[in-house]
């Protein structure tokens, strides 16, 4: 019967922790204020070809002024189902489509546009909250699956129960302070 190695789980467990809070990191980096940056279109997903596809693999993005996005779309079919996506992110972004290209003005921050964009931060915070319990509830079955195999004495279960427990409220407070301080740029406080 194989050893249940409690370090090698827990590690693997941080790593997915701190991979949830990267992606968090990484969604609000997009949330721009003002001005336009390709990062901000990370997040848009598109359904072309039965399939759910980031935007950049289906369009090439560029910032050709400070508050101008473009979006050259590769195949023409995909033009229409690009320009909804974009709409439907929730970015507040209105593209004008010109043939295969979608220009996307970036509108003046406002203070309904900041309240949105801090809207969208809160809501990134808490997919990447959801995938960080995901995550604890998955070492947690593990932790029981041991246990009732024997390859674990309950008091190890609970205690490392805890230690999961442990890097889950750390890092969601990671994720909480990356939400509030992108928060705090965004509605200039």
């Amino acid at each position: 019967m194989a050893e249940f190695d409690a370090k090698a789980t827990l590690a693997d467990l941080e790593r997915r922790m701190k991979g949830a809070v990267e992606t968090l990191k990484g969604d609000l980096s997009g949330l721009r204020t003002g001005r336009a940056s390709t990062s901000l279109l990370d997040p848009v997903t598109v359904e072309v070809y039965g399939a759910s596809m980031p935007l950049n693999q289906v369009a090439t993005v560029t910032a050709p002024e400070p508050r101008m996005l473009s979006v050259q779309v590769w195949d023409r079919s995909n033009v229409q189902m690009v320009e909804k996506a974009i709409r439907s992110a929730g970015l507040g972004l209105n593209p004008v489509s010109e043939g295969q290209t979608l220009r996307l003005p970036i509108p003046d921050l406002t203070e309904d546009r900041r309240k949105e964009l801090a809207k969208l931060a809160t809501q990134y915070a808490e997919k990447a909250r959801i995938a960080i319990r995901n995550v604890r509830r998955d070492g947690n079955d593990m932790l029981k699956t041991a246990e009732k195999k024997g390859k674990i004495s309950q008091d190890d279960q609970k205690r490392l129960e805890g230690d999961i427990q442990k890097l889950t409220d750390k890092s969601i407070a990671d994720a909480d302070a990356a939400s509030a301080a992108k928060e705090k740029e965004i509605l200039g406080k």
